[in-house]
């Protein structure tokens, strides 16, 4: 049988749902405490649903050979805290079944989701007419703007030979802008597929120059 615990990041089954890389447990949405052992052998039982996981696998798993603890007591303890968070009993088992001397096995039907994934940006078509503001790059307290195209591509063959010197002559001929980060631009064109664009300065030294930028160097599209 496959793992589900570990081909998805979040596990739901009846009003719970599970976080595997976050540790966390939802119920109805809202967050249960539930302590660290507690919530590994939790894990331990949703790798493999419907089989049983044997008292000898819980120690190996979370209790390696230099640990000195009880362990009869310590598991018998995280797996009643278990049962107490799902509300879950030992005689009519709803979600972790006891076999004696055996181990445990969850019984709950499960659901396996990913966790939701972040919400793509707009088109780039329709950042056209919009503002936004500069990213430098790293620390820099500058973004580094092209005036045109054919100052562009320059730029990026002298980037790609590391030739700061061709650089810094671009820079002292103005082709090359140095533009504080942060500084308001207007995006005026998108040029794909190589996610180029033009805008327009909106703030400081070099007001109402265009420049072109990547998509990257942009950030808090308003």
């Amino acid at each position: 049988m496959s793992s589900p615990g570990r081909s998805s990041c979040v596990v739901r089954f009846d009003v719970f749902e599970v976080d595997l890389r976050a540790g966390e447990v939802y119920k109805a949405g809202r967050k249960i405490k539930l302590q660290v052992l507690p919530f590994q052998a939790l894990a331990m039982l949703l790798e493999r649903p419907g089989e049983v996981v044997t008292r000898q696998e819980f120690e190996k798993r979370l209790w390696p050979g230099d640990t000195f603890v009880d362990f009869e007591h310590s598991l018998n303890t995280a797996i009643k805290k278990l049962r107490v968070a799902l509300g879950d009993g030992k005689k009519k088992p709803r979600f972790v079944e006891t076999l004696p001397k055996r181990g445990y096995r969850f019984i709950g039907k499960l659901e396996h989701t990913a966790p939701p994934s972040p919400q793509k940006p707009p088109a780039p078509s329709s950042w056209v007419g919009r503002c936004a503001r500069l990213c430098a790059d790293g620390k820099l307290s500058f973004a580094l703007v092209s005036v045109d195209e054919e100052a562009a591509a320059e730029r990026e063959k002298l980037e790609a030979a590391s030739d700061d010197v061709g650089l810094s002559l671009l820079i002292a001929s103005q082709k090359l802008l140095m533009v504080p980060d942060g500084t308001p631009v207007r995006i005026l064109e998108i040029q794909q597929p190589d996610s180029r664009c033009q805008v327009r300065i909106l703030e400081g030294e070099h007001y109402g120059k265009t420049a072109v930028v990547t998509l990257k160097q942009l950030a808090e599209l308003s």
